[in-house]
This record gives structure tokens, C-alpha cells and sequence, in this order.
């Protein structure tokens, strides 16, 4: 009884597709991650040609980014994407055709009104009456892929072996659509009229854009097409046609002499009425390894056969132009092809997409990022020759590092290009010969509506190519001829990380800085560990740090135990803010622009402290550079009480202190420029101010009595109270926030006024947020028109998925309680946008984004149109209780520390969470709003700070009193995942890592490809050594390195012999004396030599020490240094090591047994004990201090054996009784049960238990199979770990790297899983209790049957899989029950009445237990 829950999700792209979506005339990308669906838009920036940071702009004068519209997880794994054009659609776009793995196709559309997907309808091709003969290959193990017809009239799906699902679409005028017209007597045709849409949503016509589908045969369309390759509709036909490339025989690589060229390109036209076809054109006798068929618009026309050795094109009328790339093409084929062998290409895994349709040219990406032009040469409208070149490095032919698994053009000289082994990027270009002329069309025609919607800012290049780093270079290329390499002029606009594929991990304590060790005290937030990850391949490859919490750059640290509160603002005098240009002079490092145009730094802060007598007091210091410095002689009075809240007005030159009783106004000497009492003519006991909202030049205050007051300052900077009637006077007001709309996000254009120029206030009316009452609302005014709200939502506070003016819920009681409200900008340089944010009394957050619908608005009224749409979100607050509520009549307790709004913080526009669940609420361009957890304890207080010392961070005062300021970590992302992450780029792929906690360093194994030759020493083959190749094989030459944790760069290496691959490297705590039994830490590494299927498998066994030495001049982290142990040549190659028993042994995977050995002081490795295994041993591990260990055949599944030290000898316990293609397994102890989790080749996980009590075990010899579950994504590895929180961090650590993280005496369980994958995402299985597995099954099915499911997939289907073994509870989805934050408050209290769980928190809690916010508390 488990539940796997995803901690971040997948990075690699495995799909793209670019089309307009959210409206005709839209520019939008579509990007599939395996499970995962995002939706983007375009947006062009300009980039300043005179910036020493950027590079050279003379080519280019603006950037495309970017911006994440909608993301969507996704029960199933995407295999394709198709874009449909459809007679209707809800947005007017095209639809997205999505094909899923098991033979799924699914056709949805964007929905304006829900601002979201819309299923349209779904297409089933599992049936066994279609997978043909009961022998055939099963559809899942097939290759399965999709292509639409360029005119949109069908799609078809290959699938199975030999099956072909055809979906046609309805167009307008065809006889799909009117089948009894006849031209002749009903004249001409009509024509098409928009659908109308009734209130319900749905459309009043009955049609569907689709017609039924149906299966075709291959082998009815031609009894040849027995072994399909591949097939794509082309383009300009009249009637859907479609080319493909297939075999009557099978080919074979070992066949060669006699399967040379056995494919046959065919063309088969389909008339869809009829559900037949007619051939149109064959050819045959076509090299063997074409695999790929890419058909071409005009005006090159026909299809492009891309092989491993050659590309042909072949036309419409069956004219064939073939090029070689290397010589190899020659000797593997007859076929005649112009002879380009210098090239010395290999197009395996190559990627073609269309570069410049009037230039008749395309853009090839290889498999090893390397960049290629593809040039047809044209006579007429004939090919007469075809030609490739490659792109020099000095103008961007290196650009990318590793090979794309897809590109898509996005138009205007750009492309993205998705992989799935490094970053996927937006690709551009440029060529002298339209340089000129395209510059002021391109931006012209680029900033249209829907990519420049808002400001431009200045944003830094950070993924700057080649070529612009030498623009000597660059220049020098656009003076070569027009088809000459230099033609093209490549640059990166944009990138998505990509932590794909992680290899391996480990866990290890963090090294702070120097400077940060002399700053940092006991409570510092330090993480006390890390996870470091190898991922990337090629020249992308490297390592990641990640955690889960954000850990602060402290720059200074100030105690005051006394600290309630901390602000920090910038003042200026009317002269310096009418001259801004005078303080333009100052740093402007931080690349970001202020507000007035001119880098300004703060100069005061207040803090407000507590006294002993209960009361406050307040205190100001002013900045300087070397830190805080209190002020005095000055007209502040630190007597008056505590601050609320502070902020500026009057364009920065007014600071206005907001007190309990009064406000006070300071002029920029800090001399008293007004007094505004609140309460002079108050009867009774007057209220005090709770909290405020500033908007220049407005001011809201929120009172103890759950009354407002709106204040305005003049143009000469005095205070005065604005005029309120109605509402305003009469209800009572919980929360709310000013937002000045610069964007015109809120208001519409035909509201009356222009974009930009109203200051809106947000307000929630406290008997709905707090007493359950159905009358309760939210309200939105416009102070320039401050009397009636402008727009009312009264279903604001029970957090429905969609929010609007006319949407309204049943009758309930099950109101959110909200405690505030706030509506802040969110994001980064290139995209920033506000959202409504509402905190819960539990600290929950809850995000809209607010959108309008219709988009044209016929009602004058303000704000008529205005939807919201909220933000799924599955972070659960630290603080697990509801906030006590003493409400006595109408007043409540308030909340001390209300949200906080930053303008920029480290270039982010961000709102922060004070209080137990300290948290920041951040945006990039690329991802959707993310809720980032601050390491430390509870805050207090906390304000933006920008100081020369601290430019662009923050200072807060946590809950002991101590004041940091503090800046974000250097180098890191903190929006793509959800999780702090830090990539370190090391050219090279890392296929090993561990780390050495006593020497704080990490060891990684890295490779390069090499060219190989034959060994020229061997005696049977003397012809071996007149070898003469023209294109070499590539081997991996591998090295172990020393990785400094501080530098990130490699301090030292030992090479490995050519052919010599490392598969495994552990540290292990090993014995080093036979007489004294000592103990040491040791990296132990584990090699094979590829060398080929004629010779014996071999490999090596390596033991190293990291040990000091002198470092190297001025270079203090190279004195670390590698030392050879041991070194030990074994038969079979060795792929997996391990401690065994508590001697401090080795155990060793070698070949096709398993080893126990003991490390001698002569340096060998003494074996002691062995059992034979099957095949290939892909894992062997050990459950640490038992002897018991667990290994993984290849084939033959999971063994599980233990090892005893008198006798030596190690005992077959049991095993699975299925094969399993296992890659990677480990124990999962929970209590008294033991149970073995397994991954195998088809992304299913395998639970297996030992209980030789259970009579279906045979007294233990066969592992009982307990349950399986799809995950979706390859695996990668597994390591078990403890559930627990960190320990004091002067414990001393353990030798072993995950042994210094102590058990917790929570209720969590003890031992928890963490699995990567090749699609970069990180897995977490947890084991239930009995109670707990019943809550969250009912709950899973609860979710199952309410949720709405991306493009109609069923989450159950995705995670069953059919199995012979033995029947079991299933795993429970930690993915769908993260998505109960999605369903309004009415919809959770529902669910969780039927589930059986009193009220919200219990089922809060059990999410808690299972999403590692509890059990991976030392991350």
C-alpha cells in the first residue's frame, strides 16, 4: 500500500507544434513533455545595441521569448501532435490533434470563455478486433504515429503493425457537409454561417467537425506494404494523399548483401466516401535505412526520405535528386546520389524542419547538435539537385548542444527546437541579404497584438551563441556569397530548462562561501542537504542542485530580539524627481529599469520593535555602506507607537507612516510634513488601524472594526480623506488591496477611458469571507468613479475554478475563510501580469488570473467582461491549523504581518508570504505562478531592499528577532520546476556521481566521443593496422573527476583506457585493514570495455581515496586530489557495486554473477563469495547493516539474497516469478513488512513483498507480486531514504552521505523512495497505513469521477496495467490527488463528506503525509 505522488515535473520536450490557437490570429507554440501540455505565446522585446552585457543587435534588433499561456498534466503519454483547421471553433483557431501511446487520438480546442482546453472528442483505437492477428505485436509495443492532411480533410493514425485509423474533418462545401448538394440545381453554394452558441455552451448546430473514423489495413491498400517505415500526407492535392515508405521484407542491417535497397516509396490517394484508394506513384529500390518520409509545401513540393547516410527527394512526379553524406551511402546502396561524403555526416536522430521557403532551403539539426543547411536547387518548378552545407561554429553552428527531438517555425527568422537531451531553444537568424530591408519590417510586423501587449523592457541575452561572441567573425561571414556557409548568422532568443536525463544522484551537505560562513550564525538558513543530480548528454551534460526550499544570500545580519516588523523606501526631493537624470549616473549593475528611469537606491529603514509594557516602538535607520546606522535629530518620533505599514506617495516624495491611531507624512529630510489624525471626533473606544494598501496617490486603511478609509494625497502632498457613500459606509470589510491597472488588464478600452489610467480597489465584504453567510461578496470600484462597484463577484470566497459576475453555486455554507486579499503584479522582464491572490486562515494561497470574455465588449460598462480563471496550485502551508478566530460582534483578531508586494527582487515581480508559512509567490515568462518556501524560521516582517550592498534582495526580521539582508542565490532557477535549482554546465555527459562527505567533494564519471580505431597489436588480424576510414566510429573515452562543490569546476582527473565505459560508481564505507579493521570512506568505480560482439566482455574494478594535497598557486580548491587503491580485472563487465554485511565488504556485479569481495592492504580484491545470476545484472543493492540484498536481471526480474559471514556464502532467498526487463530496483521496508519496488522497461513500477508465511510464496521462494503502476517516464534511478527532518547541525555526520539525516519522531513513515527518470522529472513513493490507503483510495476515486481530465483521459486506465501475477491494491496517484486544491470550497467539503473525513484539514493532512512536505524535511 503505496501512493506515488511527482515532486516536480517532466523537462524534456518530446513534441512541438506551432500554430494559431487561442485566436486566428494568434501566434502560438504548443510543447509536449511527455505527460505534460503547455501552451505558449509569443512576445518580442527590444535588446539595446549599445549594452556591453548583450551582443551585437546589428543583425537583429529584438529578442523572441517566451510566455506561458496554460499548462495541463496529462493522463497519458504524448506520441504526436497534429494542428486541425475545422469549420468552427470556440476560439476561431485551429484545433490540436493529440495522439497517445496505445493507439488514443484526441481532438481538443481553446475554450475563451473558461479561458482554458476544451476535449472536443476522443477516438479509441484499443479494441482487440483491430490489433489483426492474435501473434501480432501488441499495439503499446508498436511504433505508433500521426500526420494531418495539410487542408485539414482527415487525419491518420498508424498503429499496431499494419493499421491505419483514418479521422476525416468537415469542410465547407465538400459532401461531408452537404451531401445532397448538387451545384447544378441549388445554384451556388452557401455561405458558411458562424455557429450559434446557446448559454449552456454548448453550439446549436448538431454537426461535428468530424465524420466517423475508420480502419484501413495496410496491406488493402497494397498487398506490398508489409513493413511499413514511415508515412505523412503532402502537400497540393486534391484530394487527401499521402505518401509512404515501406518494405516487403524486413530490413536488416546483417542482411545487407542481400536486402540492399528493399524500400519502395508509394503514394496512395484516399477518397473518403468510398473508404478506398488508388496508387499514384511508386518507386522501389530505395537505400535500406531511410526512416523518416518529411513532405515539403511549396514551392520545392513532393517529400524529402531522410536516411542515415542520405537524403532524396523525390517530386510529385516521381523524379528522384539524392545526396551522400558520408561515404558509407556508396557502399550500402546502388541508389544514384550526388556524392557529398566530405561532409561526414551521420543522420540518425537527425531533425529537418523549413528554414526559408522562397530560398527553397532547410534548417538539419543532427543527433549532436551540430547545425546544417539543406538547399534545393530549383528549375522551374523542378528539383534539379539537392546540396547540404554545414553552419560554422563562429556563426552559430554550435549554438545548440545536444540533438532536438522536434522543431517547429515559429515565422520572422525563428525556430524552436525541442530536445530531449539538453535545453530546447528559439533559434534565430539572419542573412546579409535581407538584413537591411527586413529591419524596421520585422518589428514592425512583430509587435502586433498579440505579442506586444505589454511594456517592452530591457531583458539580458542570456543564452548567447557562438557567433556573437566573436562579432569580428560574424561580420567577416555576411561578406561570403549568397549561398556560402556564411549566409546564415544563427543566435539563441530563448530557453526551456531541461534537467533530462538524470542519471544518477546523490545526497550531500551544502559548502557555503567563505563570506558566508563569517556572516552566518547558528540559525542561519542553510540548507543542511542538498540533491545533486547528473543530467544532459552530449555537450549539454552536467549536474543540478536542487532543493525544495529557497535558501537567501545573507549580506548583513543585525539581532533584535525585539523586531516586529521592518520597512525600507527611497525618498526624493521635488528637485531630484523633476531632474531624474541626475541620479541616472548611479550603478545600474543590477540590469533592471527603476520606475522614473534611473537606478535608485533605498536610503532609510524602519523597524518597529516591541516593549516590555506590550506596546511599540519605532525606529529608523539610514543605509549606508557598511550597514544600518540609527538616525537621529530628525522630526521622526520613535514615541509615536508601532508602524502598521509604510510606503511613499506623491511621486516618491512624500513617506507616509501608517500608525495605529494616525498618519504620518515626511518629507525627504524625514521633517514632519503632516499629521492626519484618524479618530478625533470618535465616541467611545475608536478602532485602530490594522493594515494598508498604497497605490499612488491613494491610500486604504483597513480598521479593527472591519471599516475602511480611503485617503488621497494632492498634488502638493497633504492628506485628505476621499468621500464614500453607500456600500462603502454600510458593510463591513475583511480584506482588500489598491492595484493601479497600467496594462489595461481590467479595464476595457470601451469602459470610456484609455488603457492605463484608472486605479482600481479590490475589496472583500467580511460576512462572506467569515461567518458563512450566503450574502457575502467581492466588490471591485474605480476611484475615479468611486459610489457603485463597478464589478461584484459573490461566489468570490468559495474558490470556484472559474470566477465571473453571473457565475453562482447551490445554496451552501462552505465558504473558504479567507483572511486576505491582495492583487499584485506577478513575473519577470519579459512578462509580468497581476493576479488576485487570496490567503486563507490557514495560510493556504489561492491564485487567479484575470482574463475577459468576451473579447469584444459591446456593454459600455467598466469592467463588464471580466472573468477569472484560477491557478492550479498544490503547496499545503507549514502551519497545519486554522488561525484562531476570536470574533467578539463584528471585530477580529487581525493578522500581523499581512502579504507583501515587491516590485523587484532579483528581477522578479513577487509577493511574499510572512508568518509560520513563510513562502514567495513567484513568475517567470515561461512558467506558470510558483510558491517557493524560505528557508529559516517564521517571519515577521519583511519589505524590498535595493542598497548598493544589496541590490535587488529583501530585509526581514524573523521570528527571534533577527534582521538579514538578503539577496537570491546567484545562477539559479526558481520557476521551472517548482523546486530551487542551480545547473552547472560541464561540456561533457556525466554518467556517474557520488559524493565524498568526508573530503566535501563530489566524484562524477564523464565521457567524450572519440574516433576509434582497431587495436593495430592484435595477432590474428594483422589487416587490423592498415585500417583506413573515413568516417570513424565515435567511442566513449571515459575519466573520473574531482568536482569542487564551491567552484564547480573539476580540481582533478584520472583517465580511463580507450573503449573503457564507466557503469557504476558508489562511495562505500569499506574495510582497508585486514589486522585492525579500520574503516574508510572510498569511491569505488565499476567499468566495461565496448570492444564489440566478437570479443570477450571484460571490465575493471577501481577503489580510490580522495586525499589532500598542495594546491596549485593561487588556486585554492585544486587540493583534492584522486588516489589509486586498488584496481582489479574481472571477466564480464562490472555494472553494479555495493557494500554487503558489516565487515565492510564489496559486493561486485560482474558479467553473470554477483561477488562478494574484500579489500586486501596489497590493494586486490579478495573474493570471498558469489551467486550465479541469469543474463546482465542491471542493479544490485544492499538494505544497509543486513547482509539482505536485492539485484535486477535484464530479463529474468528481481532476486532477492542474502549474504553470511560464517560461513561466507550468499543464499537465494526468492525471486519474481514473472520476467521482468528490470532497470532499477530497491527495498522499501515499512514496519515488519519488507517489500522490493521495481522498475521495468515499459515505465511500470512492480511492488513485490517477501512473506514466506503467505501460502502463494512457497515458503518465501517466489516474491509475491503485489501491485503494479504506470508511471509514464523511464527510469532512471532509486534510492531509499529516510523520512525525517534534518538533525542539529552540530551533530556530527556519519560517514555515509545519507546517515547524518536523523529519524523524526513524527507520525510519517519511516522510509520513504525518490525515483528519477529520463524525463527529468523526481517521483516520491511513500508507504500507508491501513486507514490512511482507505482515505486516500476513496479519495482517488472521488477526484477521478469530479475532475475534469485533459483531452478526456482517464487517470485510472493510464496508471492500470495488466499483469499474470498475483492481484493486489494499487498504488495510489499522488499526481491526481495534488489536483484537490482545484475544486472550489463547496466541491472539497463534497468530496471529503463522501470519502468519510470531517472537514478540509483531515484531508489536508493525509496530503501532507504522502507529498514530502513532512517526510523530505532535510531538503
Amino acid at each position: 500500500m503505496q501512493c506515488c505522488a511527482e515532486l516536480t515535473p517532466p523537462t524534456a520536450v518530446t513534441h512541438s507544434l506551432s500554430f494559431p490557437f487561442l485566436s486566428p490570429t494568434a501566434s502560438n507554440l504548443i510543447v509536449a513533455k511527455t505527460s505534460l501540455l503547455q501552451v505558449y505565446s509569443l512576445k518580442s522585446v527590444l535588446t539595446e545595441t549599445g549594452s556591453t552585457r548583450l551582443f551585437r543587435r546589428d543583425l537583429d534588433d529584438s529578442t523572441t521569448k517566451l510566455v506561458l499561456v496554460a499548462e495541463y498534466p496529462l493522463s497519458g503519454t504524448v506520441t504526436a501532435l497534429g494542428s486541425v483547421k475545422t469549420l468552427t471553433s470556440k476560439s476561431g483557431g485551429d484545433c490540436l490533434l493529440v495522439a497517445f501511446k496505445d493507439a488514443k487520438l484526441s481532438l481538443v480546442e481553446w475554450d475563451p470563455e473558461r479561458y482554458g482546453l476544451f476535449t472536443v472528442s476522443i477516438h479509441y483505437y484499443e479494441r482487440e478486433d483491430l490489433q489483426g492477428s492474435p501473434w501480432a505485436v501488441d499495439s503499446s509495443q508498436s511504433y505508433n504515429y500521426l500526420t494531418v492532411d495539410p487542408s485539414s480533410r482527415c487525419a491518420a493514425l498508424k498503429f499496431g503493425t499494419r493499421n491505419l485509423a483514418i479521422l476525416p474533418f468537415r469542410q465547407a462545401g465538400d459532401d461531408l457537409v452537404m451531401d445532397d448538394y448538387d451545384p447544378d440545381l441549388d445554384g451556388e453554394p452557401p455561405e458558411p454561417t458562424s455557429t450559434t452558441k446557446l448559454t449552456n455552451g454548448n453550439t446549436s448546430s448538431s454537426q461535428t467537425p468530424y465524420s466517423s473514423s475508420f480502419v484501413l489495413p495496410l496491406s488493402i491498400l497494397d498487398s506490398s506494404l508489409i513493413y511499413p517505415v514511415h508515412l505523412s500526407f503532402l502537400h497540393e492535392y486534391r484530394e487527401p494523399t499521402f505518401g509512404i515508405l515501406s518494405s516487403s521484407a524486413a530490413p536488416s542491417l546483417s542482411l545487407l548483401h542481400e536486402r540492399r535497397d528493399v524500400l519502395t516509396y508509394s503514394v496512395f490517394t484516399l477518397d473518403l466516401e468510398q473508404r478506398a484508394s488508388t496508387t499514384l506513384l511508386s518507386i522501389s529500390g530505395l537505400p535500406y535505412d531511410l526512416y523518416r518520409l518529411i513532405p515539403l509545401p511549396p514551392p520545392v513540393g513532393g517529400a524529402l526520405l531522410l536516411g542515415g547516410n542520405e537524403l532524396i527527394h523525390v517530386d510529385q512526379s516521381g523524379k528522384t535528386n539524392g545526396v551522400a553524406v558520408n561515404a558509407f551511402a556508396k557502399q550500402s546502396s546502388s541508389f544514384g546520389m550526388a556524392d557529398q561524403a566530405d561532409l561526414e555526416m551521420k543522420l540518425e536522430g537527425c531533425t529537418i524542419e523549413q528554414l526559408d521557403a522562397e530560398n527553397c532551403e532547410m534548417l538539419m539539426v543532427l543527433n549532436t547538435g551540430d547545425l546544417a543547411i539543406l538547399s534545393f536547387k530549383l528549375d522551374g518548378r523542378s528539383v534539379s539537385g539537392v546540396s547540404v552545407r554545414r553552419v560554422a561554429e563562429e556563426h552559430g553552428g554550435l549554438a545548440i548542444l545536444a540533438g532536438a527531438s522536434c522543431a517547429s517555425p515559429l515565422g520572422s527568422g525563428r525556430m524552436f527546437v525541442g530536445s530531449e537531451d539538453t535545453d530546447s531553444v528559439v533559434l534565430g537568424w539572419t542573412r546579409k541579404s535581407s538584413q537591411l530591408t527586413r529591419r524596421r519590417s520585422e518589428l514592425q510586423a512583430e509587435f502586433d497584438e498579440d505579442m506586444s501587449d505589454e511594456d517592452d523592457e530591457d531583458y539580458d541575452d542570456l543564452y548567447a551563441s557562438t557567433a556573437q561572441d566573436n562579432p569580428k567573425k560574424s561580420e567577416a561571414g555576411l561578406s561570403v556569397g549568397k549561398s556560402q556557409t556564411g549566409d546564415y548568422v544563427f543566435r539563441l532568443h530563448d530557453a526551456l530548462i531541461n534537467l533530462a536525463p538524470m542519471r544518477d544522484l546523490a545526497f550531500a551537505r551544502p559548502k557555503a562561501p567563505p563570506a558566508t560562513k563569517e556572516k552566518s550564525g547558528p540559525s542561519e538558513p542553510i540548507p543542511e542537504v542538498e540533491l545533486v543530480t547528473a543530467c544532459g548528454r552530449s555537450r549539454g551534460g552536467g549536474v543540478a542542485v536542487m532543493n525544495r526550499e529557497l535558501s537567501p544570500r545573507i549580506q548583513k545580519r543585525l539581532e533584535l530580539p525585539k523586531a516586529q516588523g521592518v520597512w525600507s523606501f527611497h525618498v526624493q526631493s521635488l528637485a531630484q524627481r523633476l531632474q531624474p537624470s541626475q541620479t541616472a549616473k548611479r550603478d545600474t549593475s543590477s540590469g533592471s529599469v527603476p520606475a522614473h528611469g534611473a537606478e535608485q537606491f533605498d536610503n532609510y529603514v524602519i523597524i518597529s520593535n516591541g516593549l516590555t509594557d506590550g506596546g511599540e516602538e519605532s525606529m529608523i535607520y539610514i543605509l549606508t555602506t557598511s550597514g544600518f546606522e540609527e538616525l537621529k535629530d530628525t522630526e521622526f518620533d520613535p514615541a509615536a507607537g508601532g508602524t502598521v505599514d509604510v510606503g511613499t506617495l506623491a511621486r516618491g516624495t512624500r513617506v507616509v507612516q501608517v500608525l495605529a491611531s494616525e498618519i504620518r507624512s515626511y518629507d525627504s529630510n524625514l521633517g514632519i510634513a503632516q499629521i492626519y489624525p484618524m479618530f478625533e471626533d470618535y465616541e467611545g473606544v475608536p478602532p485602530s488601524i490594522v493594515s494598508a494598501s498604497f497605490a499612488d496617490p491613494y491610500l486604504l486603511l483597513f480598521l479593527s472594526d472591519s471599516t475602511i478609509n480611503l485617503l488621497e494625497v494632492d498634488d502638493r502632498g497633504d492628506i485628505d480623506e476621499v468621500e464614500r457613500e453607500g456600500d462603502l459606509l454600510v458593510n463591513k470589510w475583511v480584506s482588500g488591496s489598491l492595484y493601479t491597472d497600467h496594462k489595461g488588464v481590467f479595464v476595457s478600452e470601451n469602459g470610456g477611458r484609455k488603457k492605463g489610467e484608472s486605479t482600481l480597489m479590490f475589496l472583500i465584504d467580511t460576512a462572506g469571507a467569515l461567518k458563512g453567510n450566503a450574502d457575502g461578496s467581492s466588490k471591485i470600484y474605480d476611484l475615479s468613479r468611486l459610489g457603485t462597484a463597478a464589478y461584484t463577484a459573490e461566489t468570490l470566497t468559495f474558490l470556484p475554478p472559474t470566477l465571473s459576475a453571473e457565475y453562482t453555486v447551490r445554496r451552501s455554507t462552505a465558504r473558504e475563510n479567507v483572511a486576505e486579499l491582495l492583487v499584485a503584479d506577478l513575473g519577470d522582464a519579459v512578462s509580468k501580469a497581476p493576479y488576485l491572490i487570496l490567503r486563507s486562515a490557514n495560510d493556504d494561497i489561492t491564485i487567479y488570473e484575470p482574463f475577459h470574455y468576451p473579447q469584444d465588449v459591446t456593454n459600455p460598462g467598466l469592467l463588464s467582461s471580466l472573468r477569472f480563471n484560477k491557478i492550479p496550485s498544490s503547496t499545503i502551508a507549514k502551519t497545519p491549523e486554522y488561525a484562531t478566530q476570536d470574533v467578539v460582534g463584528d471585530k477580529q483578531e487581525p493578522r500581523k504581518s499581512p502579504l507583501r508586494a515587491m516590485s523587484n527582487v532579483g528581477g522578479y515581480s513577487t509577493v511574499f508570504l510572512p508568518n509560520e508559512s513563510s513562502s514567495f509567490l513567484m513568475k517567470s515568462a515561461s512558467s506558470k505562478p510558483r510558491i517557493l518556501s524560505l528557508r529559516g524560521k517564521g517571519v515577521r516582517g519583511m519589505s524590498s531592499l535595493h542598497t548598493a550592498m544589496c541590490q535587488r534582495g529583501w530585509i526581514y526580521v524573523d521570528v527571534e528577532g533577527i534582521v538579514r539582508c538578503s539577496n537570491l542565490p546567484d545562477n539559479v532557477n526558481l520557476t521551472e520546476t517548482g523546486w530551487v535549482m542551480k545547473r552547472i554546465l560541464l561540456g561533457e555527459e556525466v554518467h556517474a556521481l557520488s559524493y565524498h562527505l568526508a573530503m566535501e567533494s563530489y566524484v562524477i564519471a564523464t565521457s567524450e566521443k572519440v574516433d576509434w580505431k582497431l587495436p593495430e597489436d592484435e595477432e590474428h588480424h594483422e589487416e587490423w593496422r592498415y585500417e583506413d576510414l573515413p568516417l570513424k566510429p565515435k567511442v566513449d573515452e571515459s575519466s573520473i573527476k574531482i568536482l569542487n562543490p564551491l567552484t564547480w569546476t573539476v580540481v582533478d582527473s584520472y583517465g580511463l583506457e580507450p573503449t573503457e565505459l564507466v557503469l557504476c560508481m558508489k562511495t562505500l564505507d569499506l574495510e582497508v585493514s585486514e589486522h585492525t579493521h579500520a574503516r574508510k570512506e572510498l569511491i569505488a568505480v565499476g567499468t566495461a570495455f565496448i570492444r564489440g560482439e566478437d570479443l570477450l566482455s571484460r571490465g575493471m574494478i577501481y577503489v580510490f581515496d580522495v586525499i589532500y594535497v598542495v594546491p596549485e598557486p593561487s588556486q585554492p580548491e585544486t587540493n583534492r586530489k584522486l588516489k589509486l587503491i586498488a584496481k582489479e580485472e574481472v571477466k564480464g563487465a562490472v555494472t553494479a557495486l555495493s557494500t554487503i554485511g558489516t565487515q565492510g565488504f564489496l559486493l561486485a556485479a560482474q558479467g553473470q554473477k554477483c561477488m562478494v569481495r574484500g579489500l586486501k592492504e596489497d590493494g586486490s580484491l579478495l573474493p570471498v563469495a558469489f551467486m550465479d545470476m541469469m543474463c546482465y545484472v542491471s542493479v544490485a543493492k544492499e538494505l544497509k547493516g543486513t547482509g539482505m540484498c536485492v539485484m535486477g536481471d535484464a530479463l529474468k526480474g528481481v532476486w532477492f539474497a542474502g549474504y553470511s559471514q560464517d560461513p561466507y556464502k550468499m543464499t537465494l532467498f526468492g525471486k519474481s516469478s514473472s520476467n521482468l526487463e528490470v532497470m532499477t530496483a530497491e527495498f522499501l521496508p515499512d514496519g515488519k513488512h519488507l517489500y522490493i519496488v521495481a522498475m521495468d522497461a515499459d515505465c511500470n513500477m512492480h511492488v513485490f513483498q517477501f512473506d514466506p508465511e503467505h501460502p502463494k510464496s512457497l515458503s518465501g521462494h517466489r516474491l509475491l507480486h503485489r501491485s503494479t503502476y504506470h508511471t509514464g517516464h523511464f527510469p532512471a534511478s532509486l534510492t531509499l531514504l529516510p523520512s525525517s527532518s534534518p538533525p542539529p547541525q552540530n551533530s556530527p555526520p556519519n560517514a555515509m552521505s545519507l546517515d547524518f539525516i536523523a529519524p523524526t519522531s513524527s507520525p510519517t513513515p519511516a522510509s520513504q523512495l525518490l525515483f528519477t527518470t529520463q524525463t527529468g522529472s523526481l517521483h516520491l513513493l511513500t508507504p500507508l497505513s491501513e486507514p490512511l490507503y482507505r482515505r486516500l483510495s476513496a479519495l482517488q476515486t472521488q477526484l477521478t469521477n469530479t475532475l475534469e481530465h485533459a483531452c478526456g483521459l482517464n487517470p485510472k486506465a493510464y496508471r492500470a496495467v495488466e499483469t499474470d501475477g498475483m492481484g493486489g491494491r494499487g498504488v495510489i496517484d499522488g499526481k491526481l490527488l495534488a489536483r484537490w486544491f482545484e475544486l472550489g470550497s463547496w466541491r472539497r467539503r463534497e468530496v471529503a463528506g463522501r470519502v468519510g473525513i470531517e472537514g478540509e484539514e483531515g484531508v489536508r493532512s493525509d496530503l501532507r503525509a504522502v507529498s514530502g512536505e513532512v517526510g523530505l524535511g532535510f531538503l
